[in-house]
């Protein structure tokens, strides 16, 4: 007759969520991460009005203005810059003309009714006007929904016809970033990114800046777009170049500077060092061998990949199988691999070995096959101790220990489940 040793008591497993948290925290972590970064690069992305160079016209770079106004003057356009409101105005008022106006919140509340108090015929063309600045200038039109990025659209989009003829040459245009709501007399283009109010001095709102820059100026039909609005009528165009918020109004009207049709080029540098002559720099040519979308998505990607090694520190992998170089004790092999273990914290490696190696023991003792499913296995081992076969199924397939006390029980508890299905040999008998 077998007599079953009691098995010491195993205390209750902590809840799973608590032994799992981190794979659920670091995968959301990661996300979010990734989330945060593309926001960040988005923004950083994004061109800003209030930066010296923006839709300048003698600014090179990627939001610069430079290519649509060497486009006006191929096609005769005369272009006259001016880099305040009050020798803008005043170039404008000499006759009909028209205004184009890329910063509009840089214009000083005071100056931006006389925007509209231009010779009849004239054409005021502002980008992307805040509701503050279309307050100012009593349109009636309010901003009706912004995108996350830049759409091209066809110029009927939304089911509205568009009566302004440069739009319908144009076609699609990356416009819909900014959308206006205006009277019914306005002229609805793109689905509301592009607007159009007759009056005396007629208001032509543009809901995004791309079809102005110089690295969209070539998508969709942005370039006809953009030559259409400034210079389709052939009248003349002033084109307002802020450097800076403009400041009050002193009553003087002095211009800060003036220049005529010619190119501006040769005397840039020497006229004023503004935003539209930002210091030169060495170009890399490795940086501009690629676009921006991929040094983003190689710089999260980077970002992900240090983020996984310090979630697994010193745990690259498992430990590996290597022979030992001399011979060695037993008892002192097992005491180094027992340290290494620790040491790395490999508290389920440790569980799953001596798991393995209590089904090594047990399996032939009962005459079960090496691939006996493991719910067959705890029951027949629950059958031959008498033992609970829930109990026995967590001694032979449960969840790793938490902690070295949970390790040193676990081990206790399949010594003695093997012990009792597979006595050691007595004294004297064949081993």
């Amino acid at each position: 007759m077998v007599t079953v040793a009691p098995a010491p008591a195993r205390p209750a497993a902590p809840p799973a969520s608590r032994r799992r948290w981190h794979r659920t925290v670091v995968p959301l972590g990661l996300a979010a991460l990734l989330i945060g970064a593309t926001v960040v690069l988005h923004a950083v992305d994004q061109p800003d009005p209030d930066e010296r160079g923006f839709l300048s016209p003698v600014a090179g770079d990627d939001d610069g203005g430079s290519r649509l106004a060497e486009e006006l003057r191929a096609q005769g356009v005369p272009l006259r810059r001016e880099t305040d409101t009050a020798g803008a105005l005043r170039a404008a008022r000499t006759a009909p003309s028209t205004l184009f106006v890329p910063a509009p919140d840089l214009v000083h509340p005071d100056t931006l009714t006389g925007l509209t108090a231009l010779p009849p015929g004239s054409r005021l063309v502002l980008v992307e006007p805040s509701r503050r600045v279309l307050a100012e200038l009593g349109t009636s039109v309010e901003p009706a929904g912004r995108r996350w990025a830049t759409r091209a659209l066809p110029p009927d989009a939304g089911g509205a016809e568009c009566r302004l003829p440069e739009a319908v040459r144009a076609g699609t245009a990356a416009v819909d970033h900014q959308r206006y709501a205006g009277p019914e007399r306005a002229d609805r283009c793109y689905g509301g990114a592009l607007l159009r109010i007759p009056a005396g001095t007629e208001v032509v709102l543009v809901g995004a800046s791309d079809p102005f820059r110089n690295d969209r100026i070539d998508e969709w039909g942005n370039r006809d777009l953009a030559t259409g609005l400034l210079g389709a009528t052939g009248r003349p165009l002033v084109w307002l170049d802020l450097p800076a918020p403009d400041p009050a109004p002193t009553g003087t009207g002095a211009s800060r500077t003036t220049e005529s049709e010619a190119p501006p080029t040769p005397r840039r540098t020497a006229e004023r060092p503004d935003r539209a002559d930002p210091p030169r720099r060495a170009d890399n040519p490795l940086w501009d061998a690629f676009p921006a979308w991929f040094w983003a998505i190689l710089a999260q990607l980077a970002l992900a990949g240090l983020l996984v090694v310090l979630w697994r520190a010193r745990r690259l992998g498992p430990p590996v199988t290597e022979p030992l170089p001399v011979t060695v004790r037993a008892a002192e092999t097992v005491r180094g691999r027992a340290r290494l273990y620790r040491r790395a914290g490999a508290r389920d490696t440790v569980a799953a070995t001596l798991r393995a190696a209590a089904r090594d023991r047990v399996l032939p003792r009962l005459n079960l096959p090496p691939d006996t499913p493991d719910d067959e296995v705890a029951a027949r081992v629950a059958a031959a101790t008498g033992d609970d076969p829930e109990r026995v199924a967590g001694l032979l397939h449960g969840p790793a220990p938490d902690d070295d006390r949970e390790l040193l029980e676990l081990a206790r508890a399949l010594d003695t489940l093997t012990r009792t299905l597979a006595p050691p040999p007595s004294e004297g008998e064949p081993r």
